[in-house]
């Protein structure tokens, strides 16, 4: 999964085809598609990298598609293996092998990536750090570590 900064130019024009749908002038309709896709090849790529287990293992992706929905630090690991219905051991070990990184780097990834979703919609760096199971000061230092900004300032970079 890649993450890519939608500006006002790429919004504008996504609602624009969602909106006129296949009943357009298609000649019209082809231009905001073209314009589209030339905003998305300059849109800035961020640096998150959320890899997604493939459907081999249920337990895996159940628990990627749980954290997805809601990325909170409150659920520990334990409960997780639990509701997989794996051990600790064995789930930490299909994130390593499968995924390539633990499960708390994966998760704060998802985390990093939910935020700048909503930093971008304009929702406040408090609400997102509490949403998130952080307090503002530990989420702002997170996203600086991991991003090289403050999140107040990532919108406008």
């Amino acid at each position: 999964m890649q993450v890519i900064e939608v500006g006002g130019l790429l919004r504008e024009l996504i609602v624009g085809l969602v909106a006129q749908g296949d009943a357009g002038e298609a000649e019209y309709y082809e231009a905001l598609v073209g314009l589209a896709l030339l905003e998305l090849r300059r849109a800035r790529r961020s640096q998150l990298k959320i890899p997604l287990p493939d459907e081999s293992d249920r337990r895996l992706m159940n628990l990627c598609q749980a954290v997805m929905a809601a990325p909170s630090l409150e659920i520990p690991f334990e409960q997780h293996a639990q509701n997989a219905g794996a051990s600790v051991r064995t789930l930490a070990r299909l994130f390593k092998d499968s995924l390539g990184m633990g499960f708390a780097e994966w998760r704060r990834q998802v985390q990093l990536a939910t935020a700048v979703a909503a930093l971008i919609q304009g929702v406040a760096v408090s609400v997102i750090a509490r949403e998130l199971g952080y307090s503002p000061s530990s989420f702002s230092d997170m996203f600086r570590r991991e991003l090289g900004v403050a999140p107040s300032q990532f919108s406008a970079t």
